[in-house]
Parts: C-alpha cells; structure tokens; sequence
C-alpha cells in the first residue's frame, strides 16, 4: 500500500474517538525531480504504484535511431502555389424600350423627334460610359418595328457588337400601309419625315451617348429609301447608309409616279440631288454605301439600288461618274473590285465595290434568286427570305469595315 493511502487510514482512526471532524485528505508531497537523464528504477515505479507494463520500452527511442535536425535555414516551408481568381461580372440583358416607356407621347404638335413613335434596343452589357455605334432601323410599308426587328434578328447583331438600335414608327394617319413618304417632294429635300428621324437621333445620341461617329441609317424599301434621304442631307447625323430593296433620294418626281419609279426606276434628276446635297454639305464629309438587292425583286426593280450607288458616288466625289460614256443614268461606272461566289444553298452572289483613297465609298450585293425580301431572315414574316445570303451579318461587315481604325484614317 502506499504512503498516500497509509497516511489517511491512520488518520480516519485517530478521528474516531475525538469529536466529529471531516477527514482532511492529505496530498502526497510531489516526487523529487529527477536529472532528465537520469534512470527510472523499478522500485520507483512500484512505489508510484503504475504499473510497469504500462510504459512501453518503445517510448524510449535508442539513441542510435537518432537523427541530426536540418538547421533552420534549410528548412524550406512548402508554400501552395497561387490560385487564379475568376471575378464573373453577369453582362445586363439586352431590352427593349419604346418611346412611351422615355415618358414620350407623339403628337403632330410636338417638338419633331415626338411626332413619331419609335422602339429603342439596349444591347447586354449597355454602359453609358463606353460610346455605342448606333443603327437606326427604318422599316418598310406594312411592318412595324418591332416585326423588322424579329425578322432581321438585329439584337443579335446589337449584342455581339454592342450596337444600340433606333427603330422609328410610322403612324397609319400619316400612311394607310405605314410607308415612310420618301416620295414626297419634302422628304426628298430633308424635312418633313427626314426632319423627325434626325431629331430622334439627336435625342438618343444625347440621352444613350452613342458615339456620333459610328452612326448608320438602315432599311428595307421604303424605309432604305428614307435612309438614303438621312445620309445626303444630316451627313453629320448618319455616317453610312445600309439599303436593301431601297431608292434614290428624289428618284421620284411626285407621289403619283411612285409606283412607276418602284417597278422601272428614277424618272428624275437623282444625282443633281446629290450634287446639291454635296455643296450645302461642303463635301468634307463621305457617307459609305452599302446596298443589296435581290435580282428577283418585282416590288422595287434592281434599276433603283443602280441609282442609288450612283448617287452617292457623285455625293462623295467619285470620280468614276464623270465617264461621258455611261448610256444613261442607271448604268454602273466599273467598279473598282468585283467578287462572285455561290452560297451553300445554291445562290449566286455579286458584290461590286468601289473605293477613292483607300476608303470603302459604295458596295453592291446582287443576289440572285432573291426577291423583296431581307435575306437571311425569318421567313416566318413577310419580307423576309431565310436562304442565305444573311443580310443582319452583311450589316455587321459593312459597319467592320467602315468603322474600322484603318478607314478612319
């Protein structure tokens, strides 16, 4: 037994015949320290009462086993190498807005970018502090804004090149099927309807920043056709003109004559237009064209985007329309570069260019087999033809191809 229990039993004896006092539970007095390298005896051990066959011989490591600690400084800490960080910032989608959305009413009386309505497409990933290229879509009779923009499938094109896009409404009481009056003597010179549309593109060019540099007036028939009047009178409104199935400002002398001029062509003086055109704008600035036509249109003949290529290449100064040899106004100077190639589903393709100082000024697609149609569209809707070529994507190469660094220069 050992000393610890020895001690309180001779106690608890002692305390019996006395009064009543709780036992006192001595501590036993700690062991002597030992020098760290000194051996533990058995008898120790015994007297500690643990038992021997709990200290294993193992824990004593045999001083032959030992092995000499690196010094400090050739410790090198295994350091986990740098893990890249992805920060994922969600683009906003794109949307759609409509004049009435801004807080705006059309009304005859209005300041002119409110007499007609219009749709506004915000491209994903939109910021007021990045300069936007801006399109402005003008369709044709018997389409709404919205339908051209569901068939051309624009805000795709809007997405992936960051493009706003205006899309001006006409009213029915201005005109029963909806066309823009681009044969009215006062559209052709640059007010009326031309007046609203370059009002509403002073208004979003301020309101959304777009970058006045990179603005292109587009459509289809009617709607080209009042693209062409936007580019000859506001060239510092609209930098390029994109027509498909469209006309020449001024190619028809009344309203009247407006059917005639769509199945046969100008009956008027379209590049006095443009030479007129040209002086009040003092030259200084070129409006590239871009204009595609089917070979199968029977609702706008072939004749007028003929026309309109030769109009604005009198308006920015080419000098390929001075040849006395051309037969008559419609006939096409020889371009500077011809391409032809045949699309996967079978149609051929003619693109005619023509350029003065290393700048794009006029391009041509002539697509067989097409009609009054956008190519490439959705077919769904009418005035559209879904076989390639696609004319959203010809957009898009136009405006590379115009806007680029290199053109600018």
């Amino acid at each position: 037994m050992s000393r610890w229990h020895r001690t309180r039993r001779a106690g608890g004896d002692a305390n019996a015949s006395a009064a009543q006092v709780p036992p006192v539970a001595i501590a036993p007095p700690p062991p002597e320290p030992r020098p760290r390298d000194e051996t533990v005896a058995p008898a120790a051990l015994a007297e500690l009462e643990v038992p021997a066959e709990s200290v294993a011989t193992s824990a004593i490591p045999d001083p032959a086993s030992y092995v000499e600690a690196p010094a400090v400084a050739d410790v090198v800490p295994a350091v986990a190498p740098p893990v890249a960080i992805e920060i994922v910032v969600p683009r906003a989608p794109g949307r759609f807005e409509t004049d009435a959305d801004l807080g705006m009413r059309g009304k005859l009386y209005d300041a002119p970018h409110k007499r007609r309505g219009f749709v506004m497409y915000v491209p994903a990933g939109w910021s007021k502090d990045l300069r936007a290229p801006l399109i402005v879509l003008c369709h044709g009779c018997k389409q709404t804004p919205e339908e051209f923009a569901k068939g051309s499938r624009i805000a795709d094109l809007a997405d992936r090149f960051g493009c706003l896009v205006l899309m001006p409404r006409q009213t029915k009481w201005a005109n029963p099927w909806r066309c823009w009056n681009w044969f009215d003597p006062t559209v052709a010179a640059g007010a009326g309807e031309a007046e609203m549309i370059a009002a509403q593109i002073r208004f979003i060019r301020q309101r959304y920043r777009a970058d006045k540099e990179r603005v292109v007036a587009a459509g289809i028939s009617a709607g080209a056709a009042l693209a062409a009047v936007l580019g000859l009178h506001y060239p510092r409104h609209v930098r390029a003109v994109i027509s498909t199935a469209g006309l020449a400002c001024g190619a028809a002398a009344s309203a009247i004559s407006a059917s005639d001029v769509m199945r046969r062509g100008p009956n008027a003086d379209f590049e006095a237009v443009a030479v007129a055109a040209r002086a009040k704008s003092g030259g200084s600035r070129l409006v590239p064209l871009l204009a595609i036509h089917g070979d199968d249109d029977t609702v706008v003949a072939p004749a007028n985007s003929a026309a309109l290529v030769r109009q604005y290449l009198r308006f920015n100064g080419h000098p390929s329309v001075d040849d006395a040899s051309l037969p008559t106004p419609e006939t096409l100077p020889a371009a500077d570069s011809v391409a032809l190639h045949r699309t996967a589903d079978g149609r051929d393709v003619t693109t005619r260019e023509w350029q003065m100082d290393g700048h794009l000024i006029a391009r041509l697609i002539g697509v067989a087999g097409l009609g009054h149609a956008w190519s490439g569209g959705d077919d769904a809707l009418a005035f559209n033809d879904a076989r390639a070529p696609d004319a959203t994507q010809l957009v898009g190469e136009f405006m590379a191809d115009v806007f680029s660094p290199s053109a600018e220069q």
